[in-house]
């Protein structure tokens, strides 16, 4: 993968980041289509030397392009499929670049965890200082 790190990517405070990865999740960033297919040819071939395969299933192609064009890329001459989000070590990516998605998900993820400690927390029998205590602290 270190092959990946002088390709062209996408410059973020000066710097060229073509790559994001974290155990074996991978982001592939690129300016266009044709500097994204080279760079998952790279990885593919690197892969391969390695005895990996990449899963075409779980791969997908989003475009920042405004319009959202059609984004041809292929692994193994299997075309891609090209989604308008998607979700990356639990973080929401949209095409359009905006966050609303991310904020409800996480909103309504608070929701949930609320309702599930709901009982502890409005129990006036339960002193406030139980009450404050992390439970995933036990």
């Amino acid at each position: 993968m270190r092959n990946l790190e002088n390709h062209p990517g996408i410059k973020v405070g000066g710097q060229n980041i073509s790559n994001l990865r974290y155990a074996d999740d991978t982001v592939l960033i690129a300016e266009n289509k044709e500097d994204l297919q080279k760079l998952l040819n790279i990885v593919e071939e690197e892969s391969r030397k390695k005895g990996l395969e990449l899963n075409s299933k779980k791969t997908e192609v989003i475009s920042r392009k405004q319009e959202s064009p059609k984004c041809d890329i292929f692994i193994n001459k299997v075309k891609l499929k090209q989604t308008k989000k998607f979700k990356y070590l639990g973080t929401i990516i949209s095409n359009d670049g905006k966050t609303n998605r991310e904020i409800s998900a996480r909103t309504a993820q608070a929701e949930i965890n609320f309702q599930k400690m709901k009982t502890i927390l409005t129990n006036k029998h339960i002193s406030i200082e139980t009450r404050k205590r992390d439970p995933s602290a036990t």
